[in-house]
């Protein structure tokens, strides 16, 4: 049952936000910086982020060399250029809102693992530098084999290591933290575990079936930015987008790991990093495309056994292993890598399929969706 007060005053807002990520969040604090006496409010179907905002590796990259590649010769140059500025956009804006000592954010590099003796793929360095040196102030990827032994690396295997300066690996708890307490401090109301389960939209006005512990409610909004990635097709249906699982492996605790930085190989579909002095290592998806197109969370046992055998026999080769957790998060993925932000009527945006860039691109999706609303 609820009450008058609520009745009257909770149930109404000017803005409605679909998804308590990183898009979300920053959809939510741009459009209450610009018109600060509007009601906003947040809806998130889990406790936290119910994609991959919190299930994330922590990468504060903007693509590694195999992947730019690819997404060049897919793309082209000037898309290309677009994904990378964007996601560049959004890292520097994260970075202003948060700060980097308040979310462990660390410029320890990234490097990307090549297997193959005479990969094809390092010839176009000199390429992508040149096609990057607008961002940068001088070459962004380098050989660096002296450091597969320095890093314990299975040299046998490992022949090439590419070496990226500008890239970054943070908290993504504490990043999170802070931008729920800055939700707090400018008034904008969260709702947690929260599932929409019908919307309607007539003369401007939204409506919102929601289901909360068994009970079902609505809320009304003035306008309605939709921010939850994968999730996105059960408001609209026509969005072009498909959700890919990915799945995230920790170790327990080792008394000593050389690995230091941000780790790529396979055109990014694996990454892994130190953490503590334990290894989290993600990724393999494209291992089994099809079974991983899903919003259901779980582990494949394909893709876990995958990554525990390049644990032994590639990144950690003179320790033994021990898995101390795992976990999954949901993104969004679609014909190219350029993320969906778009008004649906006069009352209604979108910001959606990040790519598995997340952290960096979050924050700038949700601000455009904001801007769309706010003109």
């Amino acid at each position: 049952m609820f009450s008058f007060w609520e009745k009257t005053e909770l149930f109404h807002y000017d803005l409605i936000v679909l998804g308590g990520g990183i898009t979300g969040i920053f959809c939510a604090l741009h459009f209450k910086k610009n018109n600060p006496s509007a009601s906003v409010a947040i809806l998130e179907r889990g406790l936290f982020s119910s994609g991959a905002s919190t299930k994330n590796a922590g990468f504060a990259c903007f693509g590694s060399l195999s992947e730019l590649i690819e997404d060049a010769t897919k793309l082209g140059e000037e898309k290309l250029l677009s994904i990378i500025k964007m996601r560049l956009d959004g890292l520097s804006l994260l970075r202003e809102t948060i700060g980097d000592h308040k979310m462990d954010l660390r410029w320890d590099g990234g490097y990307e693992l090549f297997f193959d003796k005479s990969p094809k793929i390092l010839n176009e360095i000199d390429y992508i530098n040149k096609l990057l040196k607008p961002f940068f102030p001088k070459n962004v990827f380098t050989i660096n084999n002296k450091k597969i032994k320095t890093f314990g690396f299975n040299s046998a295997r490992v022949n090439h290591l590419v070496q990226n300066p500008f890239e970054g690996q943070l908290n993504t708890g504490k990043m999170m933290r802070i931008l729920r307490s800055n939700l707090n401090q400018k008034d904008i109301t969260l709702f947690s575990n929260t599932e929409l389960t019908e919307f309607e939209s007539k003369s401007e006005k939204n409506e919102l079936l929601i289901s909360l512990k068994n009970q079902k409610f609505k809320l009304r909004c003035n306008k309605l930015a939709i921010c939850n990635n994968a999730f996105a097709t059960k408001t609209l249906s026509n969005l072009k987008v498909n959700p890919g699982r990915g799945l995230v492996i920790l170790t327990k605790p080792f008394s000593k790991l050389d690995i230091k930085g941000s780790f790529h190989y396979d055109r990014g579909f694996y990454y892994f990093r130190n953490i503590q002095n334990r290894i989290l290592f993600g990724g393999g998806r494209n291992l089994d495309f099809k079974k991983e197109e899903t919003i259901e969370f779980g582990v494949n046992k394909k893709i876990r056994n995958k990554l525990i055998a390049d644990l032994h026999q590639l990144i950690i080769p003179k320790h033994e292993i021990e898995i101390d957790m795992e976990w999954s998060g949901i993104m969004a993925f679609g014909e190219s890598k350029i993320p969906i932000i778009k008004r649906e009527s006069n009352s209604v945006a979108v910001g959606v399929k990040s790519s598995g860039m997340g952290v960096a691109i979050g924050s700038y999706v949700g601000k455009s969706v904001a801007e769309l609303l706010l003109t």
